[in-house]
């Protein structure tokens, strides 16, 4: 189906931030206009709190303009990637932004050297309340900033910092033609997309079929994949002793700041609770009644699909029931946004490929979907999505521009959320035997590919960089190793690797944005232990966790996490999410 074709209220309403894309070239002109004004700022931020604030105030009303710029014409490419009209808006917006961040690169060097006594003195004025918290942040990089023409060396660098990342896409996506898989209704093509079908397939010698060709291709390109990766993570080791860090894991987790203690008390907490990890893959061959557990056979759900088909109203009408715990006014607003014009619900030709939340601090909190009724997986990605569209709603409504914002640590835990609250919800109510089978593997495998496998993928990233760090080239041969042994590790020993299985740390995208993966661990494991303290609580739980929601970037996410009742700092999270594992192994068995 063309995008022409589709219902109006199927779409969503991008009025919000601008009428239409006349409206949004004229605010690109507004933008860039109003970007003529950097250079007047210049060497006036230290003079007063009055002049910091006229800087600050003008450079707010920018970056909104700029936010509003980027989700509009994000969204709009999104429709449909073959669209020449938004990818003409997208380049423009990103070539308007880049000159944007090179004329403005002096100014966070500027505000850092203003003396401490000074800008503790402007803190104080009533005028800078409204970026107290911005500049308490940015001061805290002071150590790591470098100077006006550095910084501009940076910035003008920025736009080429992801070419190792997009060969890397452009590669595996585009220019390795994977070929076939023979299936029963004929040759079906096998690609980065459609790999994950077939490893679902409950056909053995169709996933060994489609494992055997993948692998093989990666073989053939192993060494280029290798070079590719090992540019990345001299590229991250680089950057961060250009800013005085002592490692590229400290430099990615100061931003959040976070401990490297937290990244390895995940590491650490998982390794204890593999037992039962092993105990699962013990299960998963006896139900699939194999000899020998392979690596092809860890994704084939042990549960068939359950067959129901859920409209798009009847979604909302499950979430909405699911989420009642949260109280009218969350449950109001959200299915009241799903119901009108937030989402964008079904596929069409060209469109992205997947789902997403995208808030801004003007516009609604647009949710893109290829909603398909017959599957239950599509009632979850809403409800998710759902979850970080509300995170963004309240974090909007109760902060300034400059701190409204979360991070990616504390997003996952908020649509996680959503998703256990909806679990429970259907387990409870379920009355077909078969769904609550299929509940109890689908939470299993989630569970286990976002905590266990996440944190698996987080120790490769730290075993990596510091190889790097200590001079070691990582080669093909040192990668395919050291990811090896982490194989052996998390499956243990009822697995049966292939030769080429450790060639699957050449195909993780994830691993371009570095130490990023350990957040899917932590969200989870906060997100499990807050829906329980809410179900399980009363009022003040439930309090607990909408000050979470609307703190935004007013706190470091830890601080957020630890104000609705959970404390990252400490292992109990992260154990207690292991034990929720097992206890859904311990129903597995038994059902």
């Amino acid at each position: 189906m063309i995008r022409a074709e589709l219902a109006r209220e199927d779409t969503w309403d991008l009025s919000t931030l601008f009428k239409d894309d006349t409206a949004w070239n004229e605010g690109l002109v507004l933008y860039e206009k109003m970007a003529e004004r950097i250079p007047s700022f210049k060497g006036t931020l230290s003079k007063s709190a009055d002049c910091l604030n006229a800087y600050l105030e003008f450079f707010r009303d920018l970056s909104i303009l700029e936010e509003r710029l980027g989700v509009y014409s994000g969204l709009r490419q999104s429709e449909d990637e073959g669209d020449s009209i938004a990818r003409t808006m997208t380049g423009r917006f990103i070539m308007a932004t880049t000159k944007v961040q090179a004329a403005s690169a002096w100014a966070v060097p500027e505000i850092q050297a203003i003396p401490d006594a000074d800008i503790h003195s402007f803190l104080a004025e009533p005028c800078l309340a409204e970026f107290t918290v911005y500049l308490a942040k940015l001061l805290r990089y002071k150590p790591h900033i470098l100077s006006a023409s550095e910084e501009r060396i940076l910035a003008l660098h920025s736009e080429a910092e992801s070419a190792v990342s997009e060969a890397f896409s452009v590669l595996t996506n585009v220019d390795i033609d994977f070929g076939s898989v023979d299936t029963p209704n004929g040759p079906c093509p096998l690609s980065q997309s459609t790999w994950s079908l077939f490893m679902e397939s409950p056909d053995r010698e169709l996933r060994k079929q489609a494992y055997t060709i993948f692998y093989r291709h990666f073989d053939s390109h192993k060494t280029t994949i290798a070079t590719l990766y090992g540019a990345q993570v001299k590229q991250n080791v680089i950057k961060a002793r250009i800013r005085n860090f002592p490692s590229a894991r400290a430099a990615t987790l100061f931003p959040d700041n976070v401990a490297e203690s937290v990244y390895d008390n995940l590491i650490a907490t998982v390794h204890e609770n593999l037992p039962v990890l092993h105990r699962y893959y013990a299960l998963r061959k006896r139900m699939l009644k194999l000899d020998e557990l392979r690596h092809y056979d860890v994704y084939t759900p042990l549960v068939p699909a359950a067959v129901r088909k859920t409209r798009w109203d009847e979604a909302v009408d499950l979430i909405a029931a699911a989420l009642s715990p949260l109280g009218c006014e969350y449950v109001d607003i959200l299915t009241g946004g799903l119901r009108a014009r937030w989402a964008d619900r079904y596929e069409n030709k060209g469109k992205r490929s997947g789902a997403f939340s995208s808030g801004s601090f003007t516009g609604a909190p647009y949710i893109l979907m290829n909603y398909k009724e017959d599957s239950i997986r599509d009632v979850f990605t809403l409800a998710h999505e759902g979850g970080h569209s509300m995170h963004s709603w309240y974090s909007a409504r109760s902060n300034p521009f400059m701190h409204y914002s979360y991070t990616i640590f504390e997003a996952e835990v908020a649509s996680t959320f959503n998703e256990e609250l909806l679990f429970q919800y259907l387990l409870k109510t379920a009355d077909d035997p078969s769904l609550k089978r299929f509940l109890i593997n689908k939470r299993t495998d989630e569970i286990l590919a976002t905590l266990y496998r996440q944190t698996m993928f987080a120790e490769y990233e730290k075993r990596t960089h510091e190889l790097e760090e200590a001079g070691v080239p990582l080669t093909i041969d040192i990668l395919r190793n050291e990811y090896r042994q982490l194989l052996i590790q998390y499956f243990g020993p009822e697995m049966v690797l292939e030769e080429f299985s450790d060639l699957e740390c050449l195909r993780i995208p994830h691993f371009y944005n570095a130490f990023y993966v350990y957040k899917y661990a932590t969200g989870i494991s906060a997100a499990l232990a807050l829906a329980r303290r809410v179900l399980s609580g009363g009022t003040q739980e439930r309090e607990d966790y909408f000050a979470f929601l609307k703190s935004g970037g007013s706190h470091y996410p830890l601080e957020s996490l630890k104000i609705a009742g959970v404390d990252m700092n400490s292992p109990e999270p992260i154990q207690a999410a292991c034990a929720i594992f097992g206890h859904l192994v311990d129903q597995l068995e038994t059902n």
